[in-house]
């Protein structure tokens, strides 16, 4: 056999084997994953929209703990902002509240060894999540923590879009203000997030916590309905389309990455029919290579279908948030692509009061005045080489 079939059959062999690892891990995956999700509980919450404004409080919060602090980010970078981040941290394990640091293997993959060391010399106990796993490798290496969420003494819960690094508190000139959605939770909800981290925890970490009313204590009711309901393995794709086929009204979406799965794309092409309106909101500039391109494709699909696009100007626009009718709105973890349907761990609350869904309106309304329309022309102006980035993506889109 001449070389260049001996190739070539390595490359079909490889290929066989990215599919077979993806589509038996994912399987694996999604069968050894049992729904979890609230019952409709009551809490109140603070909405941030700004980094500076989330992490002055949520520092101070921190610096105001008691007993422990758990701690489950996506990403975590290494600049100075992560640094005083690190600091609180040892500064609490050495007052002797219990911290736990759990970050995502891949997004926080600039959190070095010297860093851990410090961390665990000052008594912070923290861990990797989502490591490789034989025997599918390929799988692994795909699926994501994305979740962010934070608990502390049992009592305040943070979860949402920001992560901790300078481009969160406006300090990336590229990315500049930095526009997301961010919540801090109190009420009968925060026991759920402090098990739900248990859970990650106890997945990677060395030992296996018991949780008990020490770390979820019994909080008093407050005045929002919501639900929290944890995602993975596909089990987001079946939220959202229930969500789109029971809208009546109208569907607000806004998100950083518009890459839905075909399930998707084509109930909401039927909701279109149907004359929901819908919104979609995505950014106007881009944080990573050929997302936008691949969203091309679906928006022309939407905008055909007579929905209205908006493209946020005024900044970079990653929050991940989606309006039903006047009485549902959901905001968390999980961006409206096939990653976070999929590959991401993920984490939504879904809110039932008109009230609030009315608050949070206002928020989205606030960044629609900040965006400007986009147009079917625009998406059809003759590009070469955005044709041919559009082509990769879409081949690639499923891992974007």
């Amino acid at each position: 056999m001449n070389l260049p079939l001996i190739v070539i059959a390595l490359i079909l062999l490889i290929i066989v084997w990215f599919y077979l690892d993806l589509t038996l891990g994912r399987k694996k995956h999604r069968s050894l994953f049992s729904k979890r999700e609230t019952p409709i509980l009551h809490g109140d919450f603070d909405i941030f929209p700004h980094g500076k404004g989330l992490f002055a409080d949520y520092f101070h919060e921190l610096k105001m703990a008691a007993s422990h602090i758990h701690i489950l980010f996506y990403i975590v970078r290494d600049d100075e902002f992560s640094q005083q981040f690190f600091d609180i941290l040892k500064a609490k394990a050495k007052e002797g509240v219990e911290v736990r640091l759990l970050v995502d293997r891949v997004g926080s993959y600039k959190v070095r060894k010297p860093a851990i060391k410090e961390l665990r010399n000052a008594g912070v106990q923290f861990a990797f999540s989502n490591r490789l796993r034989p025997p599918f490798l390929f799988y692994s290496s795909q699926v994501r923590n994305h979740r962010k969420i934070s608990i502390i003494d049992g009592k305040i819960g943070y979860l949402g879009g920001f992560n901790v690094g300078k481009e969160y508190i406006d300090q990336d000139p590229k990315l500049s203000p930095w526009r997301d959605y961010h919540l801090k939770i109190t009420g009968e909800s925060v026991p759920f997030l402090q098990r739900e981290f248990f859970i990650d925890w106890n997945e990677y970490a060395s030992d296996n916590v018991v949780v008990d009313s020490r770390y979820a204590p019994r909080q008093p009711k407050g005045t929002v309905p919501h639900q929290l309901v944890p995602t993975e393995a596909g089990r987001l794709e079946d939220k959202y389309f229930y969500l789109i086929q029971n809208a009546k009204k109208s569907i607000t979406i806004g998100t950083p990455y518009f890459i839905p799965s075909k399930k998707l794309i084509h109930e909401l092409l039927r909701a279109a029919k149907r004359n929901i309106k819908i919104t979609i909101v995505v950014p106007y500039i881009t944080d990573h290579m050929l997302v936008q391109e691949a969203s091309y494709r679906y928006l022309r699909m939407m905008l055909k279908a007579g929905a209205q696009v908006f493209q946020y100007k005024n900044g970079f626009y990653h929050a991940k948030s989606i309006i039903i009718d006047d009485h549902l709105c959901d905001i968390g973890t999980a961006n409206f692509d096939k990653r976070s349907l999929f590959l991401n761990k993920e984490i939504n609350c879904y809110f039932f009061d008109p009230a609030f869904v009315d608050r949070f309106r206002d928020v989205l309304h606030a960044d629609i005045l900040d965006s400007k329309p986009l147009k079917l022309e625009d998406l059809n102006k003759p590009s070469f080489f955005r044709s041919v980035k559009e082509g990769i993506a879409g081949a690639i889109s499923f891992f974007l």
